[in-house]
């Protein structure tokens, strides 16, 4: 397999982690090593002897080293082809040595960005020779072997050790690539930089962390999660995350992120909220959810804003759920929780910040704006002769909150602390409301004084008729219906309050 032994290597990095070892291997096989500035220095404090790059370029390090490795005798080095008689011709008549390996890392601009440096330090943790060199090795990997990344150490160590100094062609091929992921995932995160201001219209992502899951949304289907996960949560318990419980988490981190001050618990089945509520404490916080739908909690994803105590532990316990969110955990309920071992208890430790979402669609992507806005009682515009209380008010924005993270078509049933019932992607508004009545009643809540919120408009008067029967007495919807005043009128002469937001919250 064109098995190729090194006999040179240059070596130039910003992290010196784990090199170590590779530079013995290097030089206990004698290989000729050129280097230059820390790099250098690090290789000659093990005892090995490098020649500098200035030595083999005639060239100092110059602008401030921006300018160090790009050079012919470097370039040349690494990218004539040593099959090609021209090539070989041309590197011996200006005195180019073969470069066999070359060892490079890129400055960290991701983490620069990320650490809230300024501009200037940014700007200069663009890497160009380094970026350069990987781009150069990698094109030539029938000759040269390039290591783009401290993740690729511990294997460029052990073919070394195992093959006696030499890597053939399938070796030098799988470092290319590797080497390609890594200069593309450097200049998307440059772009995206850059495209912070001036919006090119162009998407690009990249995440190099890939963690393979059981199957996808079904056994049959293989699935990967792209992304640091561990950024988000400690997992404290249980099994490894599927691809449906990743969506379920999702969608729960989402929802409670609406309630910031008051201690809120949800759970969640298929995405949808099944059960809502606030409370005084996590416990009476999580009973109240629960009561919400007794039956559709069971595998449920549960999560909550504080931390969990003892109690609210012993509360939940005995339900078989997923998943559960929490800030936080005291000592005791996560021993008593740990008690089901598949059980995965996740400990949030940064809320989600983007504010973009992408999806495949037909032959590409969409992207779009999350829905981030959620309506306040001081944005409520009251059109009905009836204006709700201010209690009404609290109710008709604890709802609206629930809406905005259920699928669409959906109508939620709460007063101001409890999520009552909940109809859900449905594809009529009347059959919504008449699933989310059935459903209230079977768990056994009285309507009468609740509130409903929709995510769209009605676009007929038949779903606030509907509602008054059963004693609803405030509606929240966005309006902009060629029929608004039918359902206005209705309101009006059966004692109802509507409040139009001028927001659609549709979710698919």
């Amino acid at each position: 397999m064109a098995e190729k032994k090194i006999q040179s290597a240059l070596i130039s990095v910003y992290y010196k982690d784990n090199l170590e070892p590779i530079i013995e291997q290097l030089k206990n096989q004698g290989v000729t090593i050129y280097s230059t500035g820390g790099t250098q220095k690090f290789i000659e404090e093990l005892g090995a002897d490098v020649v500098p790059v200035e030595e083999l370029t005639g060239y100092p390090s110059i602008f401030g080293g921006r300018v160090k490795t790009l050079h012919p005798k470097v370039f040349g080095g690494i990218l004539h082809r040593r099959e090609n008689e021209s090539d070989i011709n041309q590197a011996s008549e200006y005195g180019i040595p073969a470069i066999d390996l070359v060892i490079v890392d890129l400055y960290p601009f991701e983490e620069t960005v990320a650490s809230g440096a300024s501009e200037v330090d940014i700007i200069e943790k663009i890497d160009i020779g380094g970026i350069a060199l990987i781009r150069a090795a990698a094109k030539n990997y029938k000759d040269v072997t390039i290591i783009a990344s401290k993740a690729q150490y511990g294997e460029l160590e052990e073919k070394l050790k195992s093959q006696n100094g030499a890597l053939n062609l399938n070796d030098r091929r799988y470092f290319a690539a590797q080497a390609f992921k890594v200069s593309s995932n450097y200049d998307t995160h440059i772009f995206n930089y850059f495209n912070r201001e001036e919006n090119i219209p162009a998407l690009k992502i990249s995440e190099e962390k890939a963690t393979d899951l059981r199957y996808g949304e079904n056994p049959h289907q293989d699935a990967r999660f792209y992304g640091n996960i561990e950024d988000l949560f400690d997992q404290l318990n249980g099994k490894e995350l599927s691809f449906n419980n990743l969506v379920d988490v999702d969608a729960a981190v989402s929802l409670i992120a609406e309630f910031s001050k008051e201690t809120a618990f949800a759970i969640l089945k298929h995405t949808n909220a099944c059960g809502v509520a606030l409370g005084e404490t996590v416990k009476d916080a999580y009973d109240k959810a629960f009561a919400a739908d007794t039956i559709s909690a069971f595998g449920g994803v549960l999560i909550t804003n504080k931390k969990v105590d003892l109690a609210a532990a012993e509360a939940m316990h005995g339900l078989f759920f997923e998943v559960l969110i929490a800030p936080d955990f005291d000592q005791d309920a996560l021993d008593l929780l740990k008690g089901k071992k598949k059980r995965i208890l996740l400990k949030q430790k940064i809320n989600l910040t983007g504010t973009k979402q992408v999806k495949t669609l037909l032959n590409g992507f969409v992207e779009q704006d999350k829905d981030l806005k959620t309506e306040t009682k001081e944005q409520f515009e009251v059109v009905t002769k009836l204006s709700p209380s201010e209690a009404e008010k609290d109710a008709l924005v604890f709802a609206l909150k629930i809406c905005k993270h259920t699928k669409s078509n959906t109508i939620i049933l709460s007063n101001h602390d409890q999520l009552f019932s909940s109809g859900v992607g449905q594809t009529s508004r009347v059959d919504a409301l008449k699933q989310a009545i059935e459903k209230a009643k079977a768990f056994g809540f009285d309507l009468k004084g609740a509130v409903m919120a929709s995510d769209a408009f009605f676009p007929f008067p038949d779903c606030v008729e509907i509602a008054g029967n059963e004693g609803i007495s405030a509606v929240v919807q966005p309006g902009g219906s060629i029929k608004d005043k039918d359902s206005i009128a209705y309101c009006d002469d059966n004692g109802m309050s509507m409040v139009m937001t001028g927001v659609r919250h549709f979710k698919h």
